[in-house]
């Protein structure tokens, strides 16, 4: 008989953040990629949530801060009711467990690396979802992680496996150009300062990754994605995840100055309700964070962020063609170059 094993120990909830989540034998400032990864998302966390509150206004992070015996933890943001963020959180979490093999399969994105038993591993990373009030202004998710796996028990000495992922891309509810054209702009900026190629491809991986299968439209109008990245010097991978990090501000708060106080009606709510229906749909049936994180016993509340405070789905909804819910529609369908 087999049993599938809950992988990562239960978390505590402390009253203070410590300095590190890192083991002991991982060091806090040897200069590691996990050292230096935990550092660049800490700092992430801490920039994104003060521009969040300075724009916002009125609302306020709510922060938990959590850690397993086994070592690692993180910390949680949320706001939420506030004059701008019907609800916006800023995860950090930094964790080691063993990962059962089907847990693995959501982490890894190629069949051809595939493992037959538990995996110990490493992962750290920064995930956020913002949904403004406005249904003029877009929701935004990012999220970057470093992964590591060390070799299972039954295969001593086997290499270690480390990889990048992460990504950022926009879902709005309607259709403004100039801040689609934005918001890419920004994304190709920080991809071309690596690799010219970079922004085309992981353009195209966010456009096929975040398709909605069963609904045959994808979940928003993308932006950039990746996954499995470890063909590249991992020097070069930290400082492509940092950039794209550093990203995000420059890319989204410009474009909710203008749109977060746009007068809109009824009509106008209802059609942003029914896109975050299907951002639920995205999350719940095909997104691997949200899989990797329930197979592996991740915290639930922290797991759960990303989704909006309300919701809607409406039998059989079809927006008139040529109405600006059907443009944002056939934009979702058949993906544009936006630059």
């Amino acid at each position: 008989m087999t049993t599938s094993a809950v992988s990562i120990e239960k978390e505590t909830v402390i009253s203070e953040r410590p300095h590190t989540f890192l083991r002991q034998t991982d060091g806090e400032y040897n200069g590691s990629i996990r050292s230096r990864f935990q550092s660049m998302i800490l700092e992430m966390q801490e920039s994104v949530c003060g521009a969040l509150e300075a724009l916002d206004g009125a609302g306020k992070f709510k922060e938990d801060a959590w850690t397993r015996p086994g070592g690692g933890g993180g910390i949680s943001r949320v706001l939420q009711d506030g004059a701008v963020f019907e609800k916006a959180g800023v995860n950090i979490s930094v964790v080691y467990g063993v990962m059962p093999p089907e847990a693995y399969r959501a982490a890894k994105a190629s069949a051809a690396d595939q493992k037959p038993g538990p995996v110990p591993f490493f992962a750290a990373g920064i995930s956020s979802v913002l949904h403004p009030k406005n249904p003029f202004a877009p929701t935004l998710h990012f999220n970057y992680r470093y992964f590591e796996t060390d070799a299972p028990k039954d295969t001593p000495g086997a290499p270690r496996q480390w990889w990048f992922g992460g990504g950022t891309d926009l879902t709005p509810a309607y259709i403004f150009e100039e801040d689609v054209k934005h918001f890419h702009s920004i994304q190709k900026r920080a991809c071309d300062k690596f690799d010219p190629s970079f922004y085309p491809r992981f353009k195209k991986w966010c456009d096929d990754y975040f398709f909605i299968k069963h609904r045959g439209e994808r979940r928003g109008l993308g932006g950039i994605f990746f996954d499995d990245l470890n063909d590249y010097d991992q020097e070069m991978l930290l400082s492509f995840a940092t950039e794209c990090a550093d990203s995000v501000v420059p890319a989204y708060i410009p474009i909710l100055e203008k749109r977060k106080d746009t007068p809109f009606n009824e009509s106008h709510k209802a059609w942003q309700q029914l896109r975050r229906g299907r951002y639920v749909e995205f999350n719940l049936v095909y997104d691997r964070g949200t899989t990797f994180g329930l197979k592996t016993g991740g915290r639930i509340e922290s797991i759960l962020m990303s989704f909006p405070l309300t919701a809607r789905w409406e039998y059989d909804h079809k927006p008139e063609e040529g109405t600006e819910e059907w443009k944002l529609l056939d934009a979702c369908i058949n993906p544009k170059e936006w630059i």
